[in-house]
């Protein structure tokens, strides 16, 4: 059974024009790779590693189609080790038990094995420990890819064993190249005008292999003139945008969508918005990140923010998808307009530290009540000035535990409400000195 995993795999042998133009359009080379340059540069990190002749383990992580495959058989290829691929949704302890013996003969013989594995964040934390031996005594080099961030999927003591190398979205630059590659490759061009073929490669939306696929639909029609953008969009379906609602895109697209309100980009944040809808997240998900944002980023420079962010969530939670979406559509564009401050986050963080840190202080006794005639003894309640009885209904007194020294902790910032509740902190600081 090594011997299987030893063999390259057997392809059939249909002629050159009937295999997928993908598989035909595969580099030979690292050189032949597109879009990947700042990676595999002399002076970028695999460039570097294939210059001094030690490859390390790695884990590439990048979106679907920018090489990912292609660049771990070239490794292996370019280095003399023996390459073997296997995915992480269909193989499980059995199957990497027969890798790593087969590996461990090769071994033996003189060549190392670069084990490569596909969906490897896809392997539960038993499965990704068992590569740690393997991976110390030089059995096999690991190249994982993956599709997630790394820091959330993977052990850390795979992580630490292996340089993580960032794959990169092709852009639309490199998709052309690979357009006219294809085009080459099939003798023709194809009958798309320029704004079509702009088209058909926003359709791969970064996708090397997704564009190759459409290239592939479109070479095989039979048209007598050349498609526009319309008649393209009418004959081709786009492709998905690129989201799982539990993923890392994700995470990228709140926290891009958090930021443009932070910013006060109202444009930006509707695009994000609207980009995580069409994903298909939840919209109650993003009723709860909003209301987030008008307490975090927003609080008392406009107070009124959380109440606009929950009404918008009561005009979902009634009108439902998608007419509800409008509320919190609106609710979007007024946080991103208002006033920001994080004053009271950050006292508030501050108040939490001082807590810790002082312990079980009591209050000073003067503003203890005292029902019973043994705590009066006590001092509790004695001294304590009733605010109201204050000409200005002010006492001045104090209410941090005698023995810490007054801490300052809210800030409020010189915008929106927060100016008066600055002007009000000035005349309460000021009355309390003179007391």
């Amino acid at each position: 059974m090594a011997d299987l995993f030893d063999q390259p795999v057997e392809e059939s042998s249909p002629s050159p024009g009937n295999r997928p133009l993908a598989d035909r359009l595969r580099p030979t080379s690292l050189g032949q790779v597109i879009g990947q340059e700042k990676v595999l540069s002399p002076d970028g990190p695999l460039g570097a590693m294939l210059g001094s002749g030690q490859l390390s383990s790695l884990i590439l992580w990048g979106p679907p189609g920018v090489g990912k495959t292609t660049i771990g058989r070239l490794l292996a290829d370019a280095t003399g080790l023996a390459f073997v691929q296997i995915s992480a949704i269909f193989s499980g302890v059995p199957e990497l038990r027969k890798v790593f013996d087969a590996a461990k003969l090769r071994r033996s013989q003189g060549r190392a094995t670069l084990l490569f594995v596909d969906e490897i964040h896809r392997f539960n934390k038993a499965q990704q420990d068992g590569f740690l031996p393997h991976m110390e005594d030089g059995t096999i080099i690991l190249v994982g890819a993956t599709t997630e961030n790394p820091s959330f999927e993977l052990n850390a003591a795979v992580l630490s064993r292996a340089q993580v190398i960032v794959l990169e979205r092709l852009g639309p630059a490199e998709l052309d190249r690979l357009l006219r590659r294809a085009e080459s490759e099939i003798g023709s061009s194809l009958p798309l005008t320029a704004e079509a073929r702009e088209a058909l490669i926003g359709m791969a939306d970064g996708d090397g292999r997704a564009l190759l696929n459409l290239v592939e639909q479109v070479a095989g029609w039979k048209v007598a003139e050349t498609l526009d953008p319309k008649a393209l969009g009418a004959r081709l379906m786009r492709r998905a945008a690129k989201y799982d609602k539990s993923g890392d895109e994700h995470y990228n697209l709140i926290s891009a969508l958090h930021k443009s309100v932070r910013g006060s980009d109202p444009d930006a944040a509707l695009y994000w918005f609207a980009r995580m809808l069409e994903g298909g997240e939840d919209p109650r998900f993003l009723a709860r990140r909003i209301t987030r944002m008008a307490v975090e980023d927003i609080g008392l420079a406009d107070p009124q923010a959380q109440s606009i962010c929950l009404h918008a969530w009561e005009v979902y939670e009634r009108l439902g998808s998608p007419e509800g979406e409008l509320a919190l559509a609106g609710a979007v564009t007024y946080l991103a307009l208002a006033p920001k401050s994080n004053a009271v986050y950050v006292a508030y963080k501050a108040a939490r530290a001082e807590a810790r840190k002082t312990g079980s202080e009591p209050p000073p006794k003067h503003i203890l009540n005292a029902p019973t005639r043994m705590m009066k003894d006590q001092g509790y309640g004695a001294g304590y000035a009733y605010d109201h009885d204050a000409e200005d209904g002010f006492s001045g007194q104090n209410y941090f535990p005698e023995t810490i020294k007054r801490p300052i902790l809210y800030q409020p910032v010189d915008r929106g409400f927060e100016r008066e509740l600055r002007k009000r902190l000035d005349w309460f600081a000021k009355l309390r000195a003179k007391r």
